[in-house]
């Protein structure tokens, strides 16, 4: 069996290991029985881990009890910038080997559950994992887009982990609460959105040292006309919340400001997937 799955973004600034966003870049893993085990990888990290330690591999092997399968993996995610990708292959890898239930393979990878169920279920979610996994889908307006600015620079989640302090100021907390609330209220209506709704002050500004052009991208989207902008996860992406309209020129704008700044990467301009995990039948 075939299954793609949608990438995520975490946090969305003050919702700090809770909410998530499924987005339109997606992974997909084939799985077909095989006398011996092979791999062949594309796109995104294509080459790189190919063999029986790739994490779609273990987790596939562990499924099914046996290593004779055939495995393809297809990857538009780039892998450590903050867009959830290891959560969403194990996810894929998890439903092409029949699991039944794939989002716990991207719960026990991330060891948080926001990433692994905005990839399996699509949307706008909120996810805790203590004592047990409990989400919900939020609403979500239609006309939102997501700019992403892709550096080529990757980040490590342990390195971002790191930079964490054990304890916040209480008024930072009281923010960030204030913060979540209005910005799950202006997710759902484009018209109720609070400017600076995704203002963080319990991550980002401990990360900041681990990417310094940040905050002189997310201020160039603001500046061409995003409602906010925010990391994606732990980065290196930075995202930034628009509509269709403008989504084009913020895109312009921070592509221009990385080229002033000599940051190269990529920039997209995705919508929110819906669907999470799709699968097909392998066609031969």
């Amino acid at each position: 069996m075939k299954a793609r799955v949608p990438a995520s973004s975490a946090n969305l600034g003050p919702g700090f290991d809770v909410l998530a966003v499924a987005l339109s870049l997606y992974v997909t893993v084939d799985i077909e029985p095989a006398a011996e085990f092979s791999m062949h990888s594309m796109g995104c990290g294509a080459g790189t881990f190919d063999g029986e330690n790739h994490l779609a591999v273990r987790i596939a092997r562990d499924i099914l009890g046996h290593s004779r399968f055939s495995l393809t993996i297809d990857s538009h995610i780039p892998v450590a910038r903050g867009l959830g990708s290891s959560a969403a292959v194990a996810i894929a890898a998890a439903a092409a080997a029949a699991s039944a239930s794939p989002v716990d393979a991207g719960i026990e990878i991330d060891g948080h559950g926001e990433n692994a169920v905005a990839s399996a279920f699509g949307g706008l979610v909120a996810a805790r994992v203590s004592p047990d996994l409990t989400w919900r889908h939020l609403p979500l307006d239609d006309r939102w887009r997501f700019v992403v600015a892709i550096p080529d620079q990757e980040l490590s989640t342990d390195d971002a982990r790191t930079a964490l302090p054990a304890t916040v100021p209480f008024a930072d907390a009281v923010a960030n609460i204030g913060g979540v609330a209005l910005l799950i209220a202006g997710l759902a209506r484009c018209e109720s959105y609070v400017p600076r709704a995704m203002h963080d002050t319990m991550h980002q500004p401990y990360r900041s040292h681990l990417l310094p052009a940040a905050s002189q991208l997310m201020a160039t989207m603001v500046d061409a006309g995003a409602h906010d902008a925010c990391w994606s996860g732990a980065g290196s992406t930075m995202l930034a919340l628009t509509t269709e309209e403008g989504s084009v020129t913020v895109a312009a704008a921070v592509q221009a400001r990385m080229a002033e700044l000599s940051v190269p990467g990529t920039v997209h301009i995705l919508n929110a997937d819906r669907d999470g995990i799709v699968m097909t039948p392998t066609v031969h």
